[in-house]
């Protein structure tokens, strides 16, 4: 199964994000993280990840008889790349945006079901907000945000830091001049 494949499923974009940060998790920390993926399917997409090198075993040790790994994410073979993406066909990024979006699906309502949530205190926010930008404006634009998100992605985790989920998501909703 390539990166592309793996990827492109809403349980191991999960899985990813909650291995991010360069923590160090087993699937026990991550059936915690995840209670609502049965635990049967979680380790399966564990071993998924695992045997395609895009998790890590970083430790094992033997737990009431079994072996527990612990894991990290290798985030270099984690990522789609600019050229992979590139190759993608239509139906990809289809497939691509609706494992974006049941993932985002999944966490946010993760999120609700949790005890004491409250999206007012969290800053939680959903907005979708038309602009309208030239070619030149929009690549200014991309490039605001990737600056201010890629300032952030090497954050480790420490006591005061909560993992936060960004989903920035653009498409125009209008054709353009041809």
């Amino acid at each position: 199964m390539d990166t592309l494949e793996l990827l492109l499923h809403p349980v191991r974009v999960r899985i990813v994000h909650a291995m991010s940060g360069g923590r160090t998790r087993t699937t026990a920390d991550l059936c915690a993280s995840l209670p609502d993926v049965p635990k049967t399917t979680l380790y399966r997409h564990v071993g998924l990840l695992a045997e395609a090198g895009l998790l890590e075993v970083v430790d094992e040790q033997r737990v009431r008889g079994a072996v527990e790994r612990s894991y990290r994410l290798h985030r270099g073979r984690a990522t789609i790349d600019a050229d992979t993406a590139a190759s993608m066909s239509l139906d990809d990024h289809r497939h691509g945006f609706t494992a974006a979006l049941a993932a985002l699906h999944a966490e946010f309502n993760a999120y609700l079901d949790r005890d004491h949530a409250d999206p007012t205190a969290d800053s939680v926010g959903y907005l979708q907000i038309p602009l309208w930008l030239s070619p030149d404006e929009l690549a200014e634009f991309v490039d605001e945000v990737r600056n201010a998100i890629v300032s952030r992605t090497n954050n480790e985790p420490t006591p005061e830091r909560r993992l936060h989920l960004i989903s920035p998501i653009l498409f125009p909703i209008e054709p353009g001049p041809r």
